[in-house]
């Protein structure tokens, strides 16, 4: 189920919500991985370092999210995608270039649970 929220299409940037963690992230080239290893890596262009919250709905129009905790190095949001599903992610920042998340929900029907690691590795 997780392998579907790595697929490695290009993220865009969406409207910034005011996750206060995920603005110190640097912009750039990451490299996304299942801590697991279960699942290849993804590499995305990261504009807005808001779609790290919902991963594995990036790429869905319209999503709305509620901030349940807004610290300085971490958050967690629940999110809603509409007919795509909806998910609740928990970000720790480690550094600019670093970033863990934990997230789960349902994606077209189907659920999802997985813990990944994201790593800024260049520019896009």
């Amino acid at each position: 189920m997780a392998g579907i929220a790595l697929l490695a299409v290009p993220a865009y940037a969406a409207a910034p919500s005011g996750v206060i963690a995920l603005a110190k992230l640097q912009k750039g080239k990451w490299q996304v991985r299942e801590l697991d290893g279960a699942v290849p890596g993804a590499a995305i262009c990261l504009g807005n370092p808001e779609q790290l919250v919902r991963f594995a709905h990036r790429t869905a129009p319209g999503c709305t999210q509620e901030i349940f905790h807004n610290g300085a190095a971490s958050a967690t949001v629940q999110y809603t995608c509409g007919a795509r599903g909806f998910g609740h992610s928990a970000v720790r920042v480690e550094t600019p270039r670093s970033v863990r998340i934990d997230s789960q929900g349902f994606t077209d029907g189907h659920p999802f649970s997985f813990k990944l690691e994201a790593r800024r590795v260049g520019a896009c």
